[in-house]
């Protein structure tokens, strides 16, 4: 490991691995153990620069008999999810928990003093935060490679080593911590870290839900009481008691786009689920509220409420605990099927929030604010911030059901075939029965069952309060009539709840119409009336990349928020942009403050909605400290978009950016879509083919089980090539186009001009540099050699592997570097510490697919269970599942 990285962070990482080497020697001897040292030797060396370790690596590990296969993958795994806990511990002790270049921190207190001195009144910043809205949007695709039931002792493993450090003055203290640790590394060794089955979507929504009870349970109050602290240092005053600047959402059991297996009853399960859980929490706050409010003193609205009795918070709070207990109870009562009569229970946000609120006056009013503010505004602050929800679930539904709903309802009624009309006769229809007072579906209507299951889940909205649920999201959608055909489902069915409705503009074609549409849509009158001033524009960052490439899909991107921004400011209506981002940079990832910042002028105004995405999940907001740190990151980095935007880019470079995106584009399509031989090479060099068997999530892996590349979810599009390290989503056509541009004169000139003063530009290179670092053409290589023997396929692999390498060139002399991240070095040693540990899982993972070919997918179960361990270590050293 190399000698700059953190000591602390070193220690960490033999403490565990010396742990995990001890545990497998009990288990498989010291032999085996041995045989994983020597296989780890090899494969250091050839990235030490060995010339021949790379063929000894393939030639020990092709020497190995099948019983040692699956241990010798696992052993792997296993060291690789350890390092991701020693490098998680360090973040989390350290407050790094994005990768910035040195100096690039963000800190929410130096930008608010940088406000002040830039025109800002301190009565300006504290309304600023009040009324900022930023929602993370947490959502379950791609999955967590990793079983649930594992990360439970990776989460202890890391209180072991936060005891182990603190026990310096304790040594027995560090020898219980360190039994402790040995036990659970040998628990974690002694589990099947394979799901045997797909997690369920409710299963999802359980682990998401677990997210909030280990972690932001305590990290929301604890990010409150800072941000108070702040301000009252800079403005004298703390944040409004039911300010929540940050919120959180979820698709966990609400995004059936695609996925069969979320219906209306699995939705309303994850909603009960939800309110179970949250009584369950706000029980065990108030327990401790009532425990520790025992005043005597009150104002008289207190007193009034109460009676005349000696404690009056705990009078109260024995009132609210019986309700909250039978909220919980009902929850129960009705995830189970079973009747309920036991009494009032909390239906909103507000019948929680009264009752706390009227103690936190009356202990102000008595002269007791230093009791008022300790934890009883941290329970309010939570209620603020979950409600009595934990998360609003937003709902997501592809267009094309919609439209199928609509046509089997106006033939069904004679009025003629909804599909074959052109948009202004399904706008006219649509408007016309918005506005209509008599009910459009017959009250026995036999539609299909697709139909049946979208109204079922309008049903589903009508029977909640509106504060349980988020946004409706039209996923592909292309025309108003999509939006405004959701709004007449949910006007027939959805009772007198009324969301909002996000279009997702999702491809390049969308993305290029989408200022366009959203025009025409708030030009109507029909539809302002339902919606008022407010609209929220999903941009899908994954599908695009997919259907474009990486740097077209960007570029379409902030063009398409730019048309959003100005067709909204003259419909006067406020505009909120609902940003679809995966983990990976092929999916629009990477650290959100710089992400957030490289947005156009004026896009983040205050309001934002980011989706947080599998894996990214526990990365930034599995543990209070790291989840305290994210949300800091995110309330940085709206304020400073919302007060202090980052410049309009000049004509000159928008044509620049319209250049390259053009060249990319061409380039990118050029392969996958017109090559013949693109998808034959994508089948045969990846392990997309084996993906299918992998229990990633509840969602399938195609659309459809027939066609090509545009059949394939994104997620195991970019998975299959991270696996292969080629990462090809994410740079195919970005060569071709800065090459161009840097043999012209005056290129690079201009090239690096724009990365310093352009953070959209800037940022791009800074995920491309990232990628490419994590790329790896030689492990490339292999995969090619081991699984294609068509020389037409091997000689496109041959063009994509010299792409890769003009396009490293040109990035380093954009960026006027001799390697790659050159001033992010800890992204640097952390891929190069975890390299020989992810070298053997490929070259086992291409051994065993080419064996599972040869015997036609009927390899045993041991091998089989061992190709798949593979892509979760590979996984799990790139920290990228899609």
């Amino acid at each position: 490991m190399s000698h700059d990285l953190h000591e602390s962070l070193r220690d960490n990482v033999r403490i565990l691995g010396d742990s995990l080497g001890r545990t497998i020697a009990d288990d498989l001897g010291e032999g085996f153990v041995d045989r994983i040292e020597t296989i780890r030797g090899i494969a250091k060396r050839g990235r030490q620069g060995e010339a021949d370790s790379r063929r000894q690596l393939i030639e020990y590990l092709r020497g190995l008999p099948d019983s040692d296969l699956l241990p010798v993958t696992r052993a792997f795994n296993q060291f690789l999810n350890l390092a991701n806990i020693a490098e998680q511990h360090y973040r989390a002790r350290f407050r790094r928990v994005e990768d910035y270049k040195p100096g690039a921190q963000p800190v929410l207190g130096e930008l608010l003093t940088r406000a002040q001195r830039e025109g800002h009144t301190p009565r300006q910043l504290v309304e600023a935060l009040a009324n900022m809205r930023v929602e993370l949007v947490l959502t379950a695709h791609p999955t967590e490679v990793i079983r649930r039931t594992l990360i439970q002792k990776y989460d202890a493993i890391d209180d072991c080593l936060t005891a182990i450090e603190s026990s310096t003055d304790y040594p027995e203290r560090g020898a219980r911590a360190q039994g402790r640790l040995e036990e659970l590394i040998s628990q974690a060794w002694h589990t099947d870290e394979i799901r045997h089955e797909r997690p369920t979507p409710v299963d999802e929504a359980k682990w998401g839900f677990a997210v909030i009870e280990n972690s932001l349970w305590q990290a929301v109050p604890d990010f409150h009481r800072d941000l108070d602290n702040l301000l009252l240092e800079t403005a004298g005053e703390r944040l409004p008691l039911d300010a929540a600047p940050l919120r959180f959402a979820s698709w966990m059991g609400g995004d059936r786009d695609g996925n069969p297996n979320v219906t209306a009853k699995v939705t309303r399960e994850v909603l009960l689920l939800g309110r179970w859980m949250a009584a369950d929490l706000y029980h065990r706050d108030l327990e401790q509220l009532k425990t520790e409010l025992s005043m005597w003193k009150a104002n008289s609205a207190l007193k009034a409420e109460v009676g005349d009795v000696a404690e009056p918070y705990r009078e109260l709070l024995k009132r609210l605990l019986v309700k909250v207990e039978a909220t919980r109870d009902w929850a129960k009562a009705q995830l189970d099927g079973k009747s309920f009569d036991g009494g009032p229970i909390i239906e909103t946000r507000d019948q929680l929030y009264a009752p706390l609120l009227a103690c936190y006056r009356s202990l102000c009013d008595a002269g007791l604010d230093t009791i008022a503010n300790g934890v009883l505004l941290d329970t309010l602050r939570r209620v603020a911030v979950f409600g009595v929800t934990l998360t609003k679930l937003d709902l997501r539904q592809e267009a094309s059901r919609h439209e199928q709903a609509l046509e089997e309802l106006t033939e069904g009624l004679g009025l003629g075939h909804y599909r074959d009309w052109s948009e202004e006769q399904r706008q006219a229809f649509l408007l016309d029965e918005l506005g209509s007072r008599r009910p459009l579906i017959p009250r026995r209507w036999e539609c299909s069952a697709e139909t049946r299951e979208v109204l079922d889940t309008f049903r589903v909205i009508a029977s909640e309060h509106a504060e349980a649920l988020g946004t409706y999201i039209i996923s592909m959608a292309a025309q108003p009539s999509d939006v405004l055909a959701v709004a007449l489902l949910m006007k027939e069915v959805g009772g007198n709840v009324s969301l909002p409705i996000a279009p997702l503009f999702e491809t390049l074609d969308d993305l290029n119409r989408a200022g366009d549409v959203i025009d025409r849509l708030l030009a109507l009158p029909g539809y302002r009336a339902l919606a008022g001033d407010r609209q929220e524009v999903m941009i899908g960052y994954s599908d695009s990349a997919k259907d474009a490439g990486q740097l077209a899909a960007a570029w379409a991107q902030y063009r398409a928020q730019e048309a959003l921004v100005e067709v909204c400011r003259q419909h006067g209506a406020d505009l909120t942009l609902f940003h679809g981002r995966g983990g990976t940079v092929g999916r629009g990832g990477g650290p959100a403050h710089a992400a957030i910042l490289s947005q156009p002028p004026g896009s983040v105004n205050g309001s934002l909605r980011v989706t947080e995405q599998g894996e990214m999940i526990r990365f930034k907001f599995g543990q209070p400290e790291i989840a305290l740190r994210s949300m800091e990151i995110y309330a940085c980095a709206v304020l400073e978009a919302s007060l202090l935007p980052p410049p309009t880019p000049e004509p000159a470079w928008r044509e620049e950016m319209d250049r390259l995106a053009g060249i990319a584009h061409t380039a990118y399509v050029g392969v996958v879509r017109e090559d013949p031989d693109f998808v034959p090479y994508f089948r045969s060099v990846t392990p997309e083919g084996a993906l299918g068997r992998l229990p990633l999530g509840s969602r399938p892996a195609k659309r459809r089980q027939d066609g090509g590349v545009e059949t394939l979810r994104a997620i195991p599009w970019i998975f299959a090539w991270t696996q292969t390290r080629l990462m090809l989503p994410a740079w195919l056509g970005s060569g071709e186009a800065f090459a161009t541009r840097l043999e012209e004169e005056g290129g690079l000139e201009v090239l690096r001009e724009m990365r310093d003063r352009w953070p959209f530009f800037g940022t791009y290179l800074d995920m491309l540099e990232m990628l490419l670092a994590k790329a790896d053409v030689g492990i490339a290589t292999y995969y090619e050699n081991r699984l294609v023997d068509e020389p037409a396929l091997e000689a496109l692999g041959a063009r994509l592997r010299e792409r890769f390498g003009r396009l490293h060139e040109v990035v380093l002399q954009i960026l006027d570097q001799q390697e790659l991240l050159e001033s992010t070095p800890l992204i640097r040693q952390a891929v190069e510490v975890r390299n020989p540990y992810i070298d053997p899982l490929h070259g086992l993972q291409a051994e065993l697919l080419q064996r599972n070919r040869d015997a036609d997918g009927a390899i045993s179960a041991d091998l089989s269970r061992a190709l798949m361990v593979t892509m979760a270590g590979i996984a799990a050293g790139l920290r990228n599942t899609g």
